[in-house]
């Protein structure tokens, strides 16, 4: 783990922010909140499959954090040459999504409502920003974490015309938290969530929690990378205890 007081202090270089004081943490869903990637990743594979679009399990968490309607758009011109339209792109996601459903419920990502209890004992906003439509996850997490999520404090793929990696999500998850970049903090897992986060200028702490390099998440522009929420929440611990 990089230390996080010289990670603070390259942020600080990077966009010449004269302070770092965060008042929101701002979390992706998918492998971040729930460990769902699995889930989604025999599905993306499956469902493309049947398209005659190539797509392993470890090319989903290359694409995690894209909106899905974009996903398969993309899919479909890079490896047919062909521009499907919204509304066929939509029937494919659909098809995904049933597949992700028929799997069951995905379980919460150990150690984070922790992580988020810590938070709001500290006083911190807790918003999700999410490139998902996934309404069987959706509509779970009020439910799953009572108190500490709300419905008011999230941004979804039905919120945003440009989805992650564009800064678009997050940009509109610090509107809604009333914070400044400086003023918050970015839990992400995925490149793509990475880099859209990096572009709206947030901390931001990759978890790793699925198949990919340290060093994609790094490049991507993280500011620090971790290996589970309950190592996260230990390091941020101490950090707080030096503030």
């Amino acid at each position: 783990m990089t230390d996080i007081n010289n990670a603070i202090r390259q942020y600080h270089e990077r966009h010449g922010f004269g302070s770092f004081a965060p008042k929101a943490v701002l979390f992706d869903m998918d492998g971040v909140i729930y460990n769902s990637m699995p889930f989604h990743a025999k599905a993306w594979e499956k469902s493309m499959t049947e398209q005659g679009i190539h797509m392993t399990q470890a090319d989903a968490y290359l694409y995690e954090g894209m909106r899905g309607v974009e996903t398969i758009k993309k899919l479909f011109k890079e490896q047919k040459g062909i521009i499907i339209s919204d509304e066929e792109s939509e029937y494919y996601y659909a098809i995904k999504s049933q597949y992700f459903a028929d799997q069951g419920y995905a379980p919460k990502m150990a150690g984070v409502e922790m992580l988020m209890r810590q938070l709001k004992e500290w006083g911190m906003t807790i918003c999700v920003v999410t490139g998902s439509g996934q309404q069987s996850l959706l509509e779970r997490l009020e439910g799953d974490f009572p108190g500490l999520l709300h419905r008011d404090l999230m941004v979804t793929s039905h919120d945003v015309d440009h989805g992650k990696p564009a800064p678009d999500p997050y940009l509109m998850g610090l509107e809604k938290c009333g914070v400044l970049p400086w003023e918050a903090i970015v839990v992400e897992n995925a490149p793509m969530g990475v880099r859209a986060a990096a572009a709206a200028r947030i901390f931001t702490v990759a978890v790793n929690t699925g198949p990919l390099p340290d060093s994609m998440l790094w490049e991507a522009g993280a500011s620090i990378v971790e290996h589970s929420m309950d190592d996260f929440r230990q390091h941020l611990l101490l950090w707080h205890q030096q503030m």
